[in-house]
């Protein structure tokens, strides 16, 4: 199968080697994201995960999808103790549709006030 990678200028072109997402078949596998570049940059996890959502949702609608297609989602969080924040979050954003997830606490994101990095994938 052919692979399609793309990325979007309005979430920023990448300034590293990766592409925003990339498309094979009828699944489409995204890079982390992160609130880097957003107003939400500097505020706590609950807020930068939705502005993570708000890009994960821009993706879907370039493929003619929404957040409930979305298959699985790897949540990267520096504080276990932004859990709590996160998850009320993500139950906003996704609503009915929850996609399968895995949660994985890292030390630290590129940015020292990045609290959270989420990567995607999404059904077409």
């Amino acid at each position: 199968m052919t692979l399609s990678r793309q990325n979007f200028e309005a979430l920023g072109l990448p300034v590293g080697p990766y592409t925003h997402a990339v498309r094979h078949g009828d699944t489409v596998y995204t890079s982390g994201f992160t609130a880097f570049g957003t107003k939400e940059q500097m505020s706590g996890a609950g807020e930068q995960t939705h502005a993570i959502l708000e890009q994960l949702a821009y993706i879907a609608t370039q493929y003619d999808r929404t957040l409930a297609d979305l298959i699985k989602v790897t949540v990267f969080l520096t504080d276990p103790a932004d859990i709590p924040a996160v998850r009320d979050a993500l139950e906003a954003g996704y609503g009915a549709a929850v996609p399968a997830s895995s949660l994985v606490m890292v030390s630290g994101l590129f940015a020292p006030e990045l609290r959270v990095e989420i990567e995607a994938v999404f059904g077409l």
